[in-house]
C-alpha cells in the first residue's frame, strides 16, 4: 500500500505532480487504511510532502512497519530521498538511497553530476520524465551517457563501493521481471481517503478503486498483471518499470506499452550488457547476469514476427 499523505507529496516515479495546494489526508482515513494494511499483511510506503507533519500523523505512521519516501531535507529518517533537482544534490547524505526525476536530455547533460552522486549514495533511482516519448534518433546520445555512467559504476565497484543505479545495475542482478505492478501488487491510498491504481491515476482525476471501508476492487484486474501483457511477457528488459500509467497514455491500454517506453528500456538493457563486458574484463568470474545481444530494440518486433 502506497500512502500519498498530501496532494503535494513528491513524485518518485515517471508521473509529475504539479499540485501546490496542501490537502493532507484525514487522520481517520489514515487510521482505517493502516488497520486494513495490518489485517491484510500489506507493506506500507508513505509519500511525504515537503513540510513537517502534525504529531498525530507521526504517531500513526510510526505505529506500523513502513518505508518513508520524502523530499530531501524533510526528515532524517527517509528510506528514499527525492531530489527535486540535481542542484540540491549536495544535501544528500552519504549512503542515502536517492530518487531523481529528469528527462533524457537532462541526463545526457548531467553525467558528471550524476556520477558525483553515485560516488556518495548506496542506490540511485533515475525516473525519466519522458521515457514514453523516445524515438530511435535520440537513443545514441542516451546510450553514450549510460556508458559514461557505467564507467563510474565500474570504478566504484573496483574500490569496494557496490553502488546501484536502476538504469544499469538492476538488469545485471535480476532473474525475472521486476516491474512496478501497480494495480496487481500495489495500490495507492490518496489524500481523499480512497484507493487508486497509483498516485498518477489519482492526480489525473481517475475513478477510485475502493476505500478502506468497502475494500479494493480493480476493474479488469487481470490486465494489470504481467500474464496479460503479451509484449512485456516476451521481453527480458527485466528492470523496466512497465508503467501502466504510461501505457495508457500512449496506447489507451494499461497492458500495452508505447514504443518509446520499450525503446528506452532496451537502450538501458544494451548499456547493461556493455557494462557487463567491461566488468568481465576487470573482474572475470563475477556473479552478474550474462546478457544476450539481441537483434531488435523493441519487443514488439519479436512478437510481430
Amino acid at each position: 500500500m502506497i500512502v500519498q499523505l498530501c496532494d503535494t507529496s513528491a513524485s518518485f516515479c515517471h508521473y509529475p505532480n504539479t499540485r501546490a495546494e496542501r490537502k493532507l489526508i484525514s487522520v481517520e482515513a489514515l487510521r482505517k487504511a493502516l488497520r486494513m494494511a495490518m489485517c491484510e499483511n500489506m507493506t506500507v510506503q508513505f509519500l511525504y510532502p515537503d513540510y513537517a507533519l502534525p504529531s498525530e500523523y507521526v504517531e500513526l505512521i510510526e505505529s506500523v512497519d513502513h518505508a518513508k519516501v520524502a523530499p530531501v531535507g524533510v526528515t532524517d529518517e527517509a528510506d528514499i530521498v527525492v531530489l527535486p533537482s540535481l542542484d540540491r544534490a549536495d544535501e544528500v547524505k552519504e549512503g542515502d538511497t536517492v530518487c531523481v526525476r529528469i528527462s533524457r536530455a537532462e541526463l545526457c547533460d548531467s553525467v558528471e553530476a550524476l556520477s558525483a552522486l553515485l560516488r556518495r549514495v548506496t542506490r540511485l533511482n533515475v525516473s525519466l520524465t519522458d521515457s514514453h516519448t523516445a524515438v530511435p534518433e535520440e537513443l545514441p546520445a542516451y546510450a553514450d551517457a549510460l556508458d559514461r555512467l557505467g564507467e563510474t559504476v565500474k570504478e566504484e565497484y573496483a574500490r569496494g563501493h557496490f553502488v546501484q543505479l536502476n538504469l544499469l545495475t538492476d538488469r545485471l542482478m535480476l532473474k525475472q521481471m521486476n516491474n512496478c505492478n501497480a494495480g496487481a501488487e500495489t495500490v495507492t491510498l490518496a489524500p481523499d481517503g480512497k484507493f487508486y491504481i497509483c498516485p498518477a491515476f489519482y492526480l489525473e482525476g481517475d475513478s477510485p478503486v475502493g476505500d478502506p471501508d468497502a475494500g479494493i476492487e480493480v476493474p479488469n484486474a487481470q490486465l494489470y498483471a504481467l500474464s496479460h501483457a503479451p509484449i512485456c511477457r516476451s521481453c527480458d528488459a527485466w528492470h523496466c518499470r512497465r508503467c501502466v500509467w504510461l501505457n495508457r497514455k500512449r496506447t489507451l491500454e494499461v497492458n500495452t506499452p508505447g514504443r518509446g517506453q520499450c525503446l528506452t528500456a532496451h537502450a538501458e538493457r544494451e548499456a547493461s550488457r556493455r557494462l557487463k563486458e567491461r566488468m568481465d574484463a576487470a573482474a572475470p568470474g563475477n556473479m552478474f547476469n550474462e546478457i544476450e545481444k539481441l537483434d531488435y530494440t523493441d519487443p514488439f518486433e519479436k512478437v510481430s514476427r
